[in-house]
């Protein structure tokens, strides 16, 4: 495995964490047991790194929390639902959620037994996110709320005990639609859910869901009903370090099972790594990989400290950088083993698919490449 050493830049408490984890992702390894890891994982207190200690988490933040996703994945078993239950809805509901949803959700999201999927994307929303649709008005009736509404591609709803939905209600000073997010447990009536049929091998499924005419407690809302977009990428800054930390993960994974093989498989009369055609691209994608990395650090270290502009900059980088060093890893991976990247003995294959997600979720790399040039080298909007 490559990567494995901590950079210099963490601390020794950091360093333990990635040790301790990494050696947690060797036992578990590429034929794991979801389960079996998330129940091992949860009880080794890893799920709740991030989350406050007074509800059962670790007391750490997004440093801890990518560590741990990255380093099961380098070991080849991410567990996709982190990005979405601690790192998403955990930190929404840990910053802005009442005292009874912290007593009620963030326990069991900090040891496992709790699990919560993030509805957000839209069938014609897509990455502008100003076009959701789902409404939330309110229940003259009960003081409530009544959602309606289509989302698409979300993750693990049949895990997860509820989805925390963004919808939008209306401003009664502008008469305008702003985002409030929703607690929506599983089995709520007129909550449904279809499996989509996807080419990606993940144990984690994807889902369209339909709201129609949902019916929720006043108590449903998430924090502040006038604060809707800092609650908002409270939750998707994070997301993107998590996704960031998954592609590093699934980059490391693919480089070292090509790095084994470069130095075992002999044609000629030493290692096919030896060849500066097999090295030189090995190296480059380790190198892209570490400065990913770095980027990570840098957008956890900004939001751990409470900087959220900041972070908001650098985890879309983050997240940018991953997933280009990730798939430049796994093609060269594969190319570097030939017909044998392409068979189920090796592990590679169905990479070449799941990399491209980084690309693509959980905001495209276009729409990155927008915020840059528009945010930070301060060039016009052109959408």
């Amino acid at each position: 495995m490559t990567g494995a050493r901590s950079s210099a830049i963490e601390s020794r408490e950091l360093k333990d964490l990635r040790a301790a984890v990494a050696a947690l992702g060797q036992r578990h390894g590429r034929g794991h047991d979801r389960e079996a890891l998330w129940a091992e994982a949860a009880k080794l207190g890893y799920l709740g790194a991030n989350l406050p200690e007074e509800y059962g988490g670790g007391g750490g933040g997004m440093a801890e929390l990518s560590i741990v996703l990255e380093e099961l994945g380098a070991a080849g078993c991410p567990l996709l639902m982190m990005v979405v239950s601690p790192a998403i809805c955990g930190t929404v509901i840990a910053r802005f959620g009442t005292e009874e949803q912290k007593r009620t959700w963030l326990p069991g999201l900090a040891d496992g037994s709790r699990t919560m999927a993030f509805g957000i994307t839209e069938p014609d929303a897509g990455s502008n996110s100003h076009r959701i649709t789902t409404t939330a008005r309110r229940d003259t009736e009960t003081g409530g709320w009544i959602l309606t509404g289509r989302k698409v591609f979300i993750s693990g709803v049949d895990i997860a005990d509820a989805t925390l939905i963004v919808g939008r209600t209306e401003d009664a000073r502008t008469g305008s639609l702003k985002p409030c997010l929703f607690i929506v447990p599983r089995d709520t009536p007129g909550f449904g859910r279809t499996q989509i049929d996807m080419e990606l091998q993940a144990q984690e499924k994807q889902f369209e869901l339909v709201l129609d005419e949902v019916r929720l407690p006043a108590e449903s809302l998430v924090g502040d009903e006038d604060a809707g977009l800092l609650q908002l990428f409270a939750g998707l800054n994070p997301e993107r370090i998590m996704t960031a930390a998954f592609a590093i993960g699934m980059g490391r994974y693919a480089l070292g099972r090509a790095l084994t093989y470069a130095r075992e498989r002999q044609v000629w009369k030493q290692p096919i790594g030896a060849h500066q055609a097999i090295a030189h691209p090995l190296a480059q994608a380790h190198i892209e990989l570490e400065l990913a990395r770095l980027m990570m650090q840098k957008a956890a270290a900004l939001y751990d400290a409470g900087d959220d502009t900041g972070a908001g900059e650098a985890a879309n980088m983050a997240k940018y950088a991953a997933a280009e060093a990730c798939v430049k890893a796994v093609d060269q991976a594969v190319h570097t083993l030939g017909g044998n990247g392409l068979t189920r003995e090796y592990g590679l294959a169905a990479l070449i698919t799941a990399a491209r997600v980084a690309r693509i979720a959980p905001v495209s790399r276009e729409m990155i490449l927008n915020y840059v040039s528009h945010q930070t080298l301060g060039l016009p909007k052109s959408y």
